[in-house]
């Protein structure tokens, strides 16, 4: 009995180590079967969250950011991510005991996002990058979580941006590591004249490289297809920014400015965006307010009886009809409270909070019917000419414009044989 109350004790304190209340996957907010790209989305948006340069003064910050980066590190990799789960943070210590890497967290958000790893005041920085993705209206009204991929610029990881297969950098003996050479010019005779150009020996860089990296050629970049995860938070605005941090393309030279992404209107895809057939897919939007054509027939425009259900961009129907009776005009608009675009708000994605709605406008087109049988004719003129007789009014007199009648000579000549 007491054998087994040891073991049961070691076995608990063993899952503690393993499993305890702050770990790494509870650092970074994901789950145990989070892939390498949640792993990295956490820690990208962390680790810009609790940068100390971004946190002046505050120490939790600073400790914030150093778990942050340890919980990815120890994650990111296949094996010490398989130890960790085995074995927890012991695991880990004993494998760092033997000779495991540990890299210092600013040297690790360098490498992750390019530049120096902080955000110092006068360190160059690479240019922002605008891109265009097209949302369908859909997705602008119901909000959607997506991807986009796009060719960015990124550090090589095989030589950690050095460009060297052997991690060998030389200071290049022509400039001295300056990148610039000083040229003197002859003008005339005892004058001279000093140009500073670019060192050709190095490029620039002010370093030489004997082993190229075979995969960046010594360019220490390489470009990659890379994958963004998009949010569209609901009602957000047509051409609306969505700024990420550093996102842009990475270099060791400078400090990765911010990916820009502008959310487009597309056209309607019947096929392609609209698989649950709704008719919303084709309104028109304006701000915070849709618009939408209904066509109608001549029976129904003028003796009313008809009734329409309009489905909406989120799956709900909108019911359009009039009684018996009930005239409608051509061009004729309603205006339908609450059934336009949720008003986007930053505290759209609070379960506190409830979404206004804009207007939807419906304008009706009347079709007139292009033919008719000889008795329908017949039947219809006999009853305009009844009405005409008793209520009609004649348009041409009631607008006053003036009367022409053909005079009788024009009508009386005759062409001369």
């Amino acid at each position: 009995m007491l054998l087994r109350l040891v073991t049961f004790g070691l076995l608990f304190i063993l899952a503690q180590l393993a499993f305890g209340a702050e770990d790494f996957y509870k650092i970074l907010g994901i789950d145990r079967q989070a892939t390498d790209k949640q792993i990295k989305s956490a820690y990208r948006q962390l680790s810009k969250k609790f940068h100390p340069d971004k946190n002046p003064g505050d120490e939790t910050a600073k400790d914030k950011f150093v778990e942050v980066s340890e919980a990815y590190e120890a994650l990111i990799d296949p094996e010490s991510r398989k130890i960790y789960d085995q074995y927890g943070h012991e695991g880990l210590k004993q494998r760092s005991q033997g000779g495991g890497q540990h890299h210092d967290p600013f040297d690790l958000f360098s490498r992750f996002f390019g530049g120096g790893g902080h955000y110092q005041r006068g360190q160059p920085r690479g240019h922002d990058i605008e891109i265009k993705v097209g949302i369908s209206l859909r997705d602008f009204y119901n909000g959607r979580d997506t991807e986009f991929s796009w060719e960015k610029q990124q550090i090589c990881e095989e030589c950690n941006g050095t460009g060297s297969a052997d991690g060998v950098v030389d200071t290049c003996g022509h400039c001295g590591g300056h990148g610039v050479r000083i040229m003197k010019h002859q003008l005339a005779p005892g004058m001279f004249q000093q140009v500073q150009t670019t060192c050709d020996a190095c490029g620039g860089r002010g370093k030489t490289i004997k082993h190229k990296c075979p995969v960046c050629k010594g360019n220490r970049v390489v470009r990659r297809p890379t994958t963004v995860t998009l949010k569209i938070a609901r009602g957000v605005a047509r051409d609306a920014k969505i700024v990420y941090e550093n996102e842009a393309d990475a270099s060791p030279d400078w400090v990765a400015g911010d990916l820009i992404v502008t959310l487009t209107e597309k056209d309607p895809d019947f096929e392609n965006d609209n698989p649950d057939h709704v008719d919303g897919i084709f309104f028109r939007r304006k701000g915070d307010d849709l618009f939408w054509r209904e066509v109608l027939s001549l029976r129904e425009a003028w003796m009313g009886d008809w009734t329409r259900n309009l489905t909406h961009l989120d799956g709900h129907v909108v019911r359009l009809g009039r009684k018996r009776g009930e005239i409608v005009q051509p061009g004729h608009v309603d205006t339908i409270e609450g059934e336009g675009m949720p008003i986007w708000s930053e505290e759209g994605d609070s379960v506190y909070h409830q979404f206004q709605y804009g207007k939807l406008f419906v304008e009706y087109v009347v079709v007139l019917p292009d033919q008719m049988e000889s008795g329908m004719a017949k039947e219809f003129w006999a009853v305009w000419q009844k009405w005409r007789g008793k209520i009609g009014v004649d348009l041409q007199q009631d607008s006053g414009r003036p009367e022409v009648k053909p005079s009788v000579a024009a009508e009386d000549e005759k062409d001369e044989l």
